[in-house]
Order: C-alpha cells, then sequence, then structure tokens
C-alpha cells in the first residue's frame, strides 16, 4: 500500500507561488548554492502545514560528480530542503527569531531518486515545538511520488 502524504494535497494549487525566492530569503539566511528552498505553494498556519519546492536544475554545483553518467540529488541537500522549510514555516508561525539552527534528522527514508529537470514538493508538518526546539515532518513528492521522509528538528539560537 502506498504511504500516506502528512495532509491531503489534492484542493491545493502547486502552480501558485505565495511566498517566492526573494520573500523566502526575508526569513531564510541561506544563499547562493545552499538555498535549496525556491518557493512555498502553500501554508495554513492554524493547521502548522505547509509546500514548498526545490527546482532541481541541471546547473547545480553536485551535478557534474554525483553520480557521473546519472546525477542523483544527494538525499543530504534533500534534508537540507526540509529543514529550510521546516525552519520557514516555524518563523512564520511561531515568529521566531534569531537564528535556527539544524538539530537533526529522524526517521529518514529515502523511497526513491530524484534527478535534475524536476520540481521537489517539500510537505511539513509542525509536530511539536518547546525549549526553543521544534520539529517537523516532511515528506519530498516528485511527479506525485514520495521520494523521501524525516522528521526535522531545529534549534533556535
Amino acid at each position: 500500500m502506498p504511504r500516506q502524504t502528512l495532509f491531503d494535497i489534492s484542493a491545493i494549487d502547486l502552480n501558485r507561488v505565495v511566498y517566492d525566492q526573494n520573500a523566502i530569503r526575508q526569513t531564510n539566511p541561506q544563499r547562493g548554492s545552499m538555498e535549496q528552498l525556491n518557493g512555498v505553494v502553500y501554508m495554513d498556519l492554524k493547521k502548522a502545514e505547509a509546500i514548498g519546492f526545490k527546482d532541481v536544475r541541471p546547473d547545480e554545483f553536485w551535478v557534474e560528480d554525483h553520480i557521473p553518467g546519472r546525477p542523483l540529488l544527494p538525499g543530504v541537500l534533500m534534508i537540507e530542503a526540509a529543514a529550510q522549510l521546516a525552519g520557514f514555516v516555524t518563523r512564520h508561525l511561531s515568529n521566531w527569531t534569531g537564528f535556527i539552527g539544524f538539530g537533526g534528522a529522524e526517521s529518514v527514508k529515502f523511497r526513491a531518486t530524484v534527478e535534475p529537470g524536476v520540481r521537489l514538493y517539500l510537505l511539513a508538518k509542525q509536530k511539536w515545538e518547546r525549549h526553543n526546539r521544534m520539529c517537523c515532518a516532511v515528506q519530498g513528492l516528485v511527479n506525485g511520488n514520495l521520494v523521501f521522509e524525516c522528521e526535522v528538528i531545529g534549534t533556535q539560537f
């Protein structure tokens, strides 16, 4: 049986960008080749959930060398994209200020490869927040197929 998504996305317009790259830059500190979150198409603060995306481009720094002849998006960059969306959601949901650092990843599973030329959608749902720490469950989807899932922990500094 296929895995369920964190929440129902059937009524969400995945092409309607509500936060573009410039808006994300107002919240997230990553720049250049480490900007792994390119847009947000949905955010519901009452439900503590969001959908962002990463456009996996053929000119990214890792393409030539990971894996030569068959470039695959590194799993650590999928987790980084998940962490960037989790931080973005938490700042809007909880009005955190300052730096949100990566505190860990749990229950990580990679279910399919991700190659250049696709849009990786990231579904995030905040699970908990306490003592300047938070946890978001995140799933990655390409063409409607689950490619990875994890729980991202962040810490406010």
